[in-house]
This record gives structure tokens, sequence and C-alpha cells, in this order.
């Protein structure tokens, strides 16, 4: 049995995130907005399904005049969205690769779509004041985990609708952490702030042998449990109502695992978590981080698929802080590993002194 922490071949990893294909869609704001459009209007799904159809069939079943459908076909062809020959239109190949990953595609476009009024309005106070920026931006209204205590109709709507954001792009980013590490020889997982439990459904799935338990506030353990019910892997999943400001955490895993978590936390509030996460964990066992790196902007412009991530800049810290973090914990076989998704991401890991107990 290979040991914990094990990484398995990058390429392999590189080669499996064909997910990143959707962003290739959303660089520019007047290519997304016609997609989105597109989206709305019913156009996307009805080349779909009818593979294609001439200028005139299409305006007249989208109810569209012409000047307009033109416009917007023109916009949508030069984002390699469309392709038309002869007057007969239809999804490029290439789009319809995309199209395997709508969920991820339509939530990124409406995540983009959230950010634009911070990142056009309020960037400049972003630089200079970051404590005035968090409290105006809607960005930072939607994430307000005070909201997650108390049950009530308006509070579960916006956990709701941030959970989505969350969760969808931990479907993939998931993925990709469960392809580049290997998680066969755990047996039983904590996931510290793990949200709906889409996490840990992503290595359930992948690990049968794996039950995992998400410790997080109480409102999101509900819709937690809510959104992981249909999935055969329910029943190896559970939840823990509690907030790592305040509560201990449980103890009994040989796992615990930090996804893009740490990041939403001040360093000495991060410091303290991982402290009470190696306090918590088995001996012999593997404290996991998977977070974002730090934009890389001098190298490449962020296309608009980014912007909520270049809203979070001040958030995002380099691995070899987690790294340092670990070895002043006395973890031993520290060991970091990056990973390119549609940003920088790393797997951090530390072991535990002493021998596992089963």
């Amino acid at each position: 049995m290979p040991e914990p922490g094990a990484i398995r071949s990058l390429d392999e990893a590189a080669q499996a995130n064909e997910f990143l294909i959707v962003d290739e869609f959303l660089q520019t704001l007047v290519a997304a907005r016609a997609l989105k459009t597109a989206f709305e209007l019913g156009l996307i799904d009805r080349l779909a399904e009818q593979r294609s159809g001439s200028v005139e069939a299409l305006g007249r079943a989208l109810k569209l005049d012409g000047k307009g459908l033109r416009f917007l076909l023109d916009l949508l062809a030069a984002n390699r969205v469309v392709e038309e020959h002869g007057g007969d239109v239809r999804l490029s190949r290439r789009f319809l690769q995309a199209l395997r990953y709508r969920d991820l595609l339509e939530l990124k476009l409406d995540f983009a779509g959230f950010s634009i009024g911070d990142f056009a309005d309020r960037f400049t106070a972003l630089i200079q004041n970051a404590g005035s920026f968090m409290g105006e931006a809607r960005l930072f209204q939607l994430f307000d985990y005070r909201r997650c205590f108390e049950p009530s109709f308006d509070n579960y709507v916006r956990a709701r609708h941030w959970m989505r954001i969350t969760s969808t792009l931990t479907r993939y980013e998931g993925q990709a952490c469960a392809r580049a590490h290997d998680f066969s020889p755990y047996r039983r997982m904590l996931d510290v702030g793990g949200n709906s439990g889409e996490f840990a459904l992503q290595l359930c799935r992948r690990n049968p042998a794996l039950h995992a338990t998400v410790f997080d506030l109480p409102l999101v353990c509900e819709i937690g449990m809510e959104h992981v019910l249909a999935e055969p892997e329910h029943a190896r999943i559970a939840f823990f109502k509690g907030d790592i400001r305040n509560d201990p955490l449980p103890a009994g895993y040989d796992l615990i695992a930090f996804k893009s978590m740490l990041h939403d936390w001040p360093a000495q509030e991060a410091r303290q978590f991982i402290d009470k996460a190696v306090r918590a964990l088995e001996p012999g066992g593997t404290l996991l981080i998977f977070e974002r790196a730090p934009l890389k902007v001098r190298e490449a412009t962020p296309p608009l698929s980014l912007l909520p991530h270049v809203l979070f800049f001040r958030s995002y810290r380099p691995f070899t802080d987690y790294v340092a973090e670990l070895q002043g914990q006395e973890l031993a076989d520290i060991s970091h590993q990056q990973i390119d998704l549609d940003m920088p991401f790393f797997i951090v890991t530390g072991r535990k002194p002493g021998r596992r107990g089963y």
C-alpha cells in the first residue's frame, strides 16, 4: 500500500483537467456577456439540440430581429462559440467540448458578472484601503459567515447562493486534487470548513474505504446534508456543526484537510486553526492544505473568469507560509506540490509523528 501523500504522475493530473477549457470562452467582458445572452435567449440550447440551424430559422424560433441576431452571432463567432457556413450556424467543436462542463461555465459567467461592479467601482479602494473595500463590496457581503448560525429564510437563501459557487468550483478543483494526491491510504477524514461536502464527496467517490466528516457552521452543515443526500456516498459523509474559532475539532481522524478555507482568515487565525487540527489529528495522520496561490498577474492579465479572485488577491498566501507553519508544528515528511488550474494552486502536507492506530 502506498504511503500517504504519494503523488501520482503530474502529466496524468494535467491531462485530466479538461474542464479548464471553459475559461477559453470567458476571456473578456464582451465575449462573456454575449455568451450569457446566448444562454438566456435559448440559442445555445437550440443549437445543442438541433445541431445546426439557418440564421432565418433561428431568428423565427427565438423571436429575434435580423440585425440583433446577426450582431450576436458575429460576437459568438469571434469568440469561437459558433461557426457559420453558407448561412448554417452550429456550435464549434471546441465549445461543444466546453459545454460538457456547463455547470462550471455558467457558474463562472454568473460569478464574474456579480463581481464586475466591485472591480469597476471599488478597485481603487481595494488598493488603498482593504478594510474599506471589504465593508462596501458586494462580494464580501455575499460571503458573510455571520449569517450561518441562525436558521432563517433570508440566511438560508444567502448561504445557498455562495455555497452554489464554492460547491461548483470544488467539484472540479477537488477532482484535480484527488488526481494529484493519493488518498487511498486514509480511512477517516475531517474536512475543516468543508462547506457543502463536495470535496469530501469527490474523495469518497474515488476511495471506497474512506469515511469523511465535514466540520462547518450550523446552517452550512444543514445545506450540505441536502447537497450530498442523493449521492451513493452520502452514508460515508457526516456533518459536525461547530465554529473553529471557539470549538475544539473532533478527534479520531488520520486525515485532516483544509480546502480553500484558510485564505478566508487573517494569518494569526489561520495559524490557530492549523494548531487545532494538529492537536486533533491522530498520530501518524496527515494534515493536508489545498489552497489557491497568489495570482501571477505580471505574467499575463487575468481573464474575466478570474475577476472574483482578483478581488481576493490580498487573501492568497504562498505555499511557503504553510510549509513554515507545519514545520513549526513539528510535523514530519512535509511536502508541497504546485498545481496549475485556472490559477495556481498547491497542496501542502505533513505527517504527525507517531504510529497510526489502524
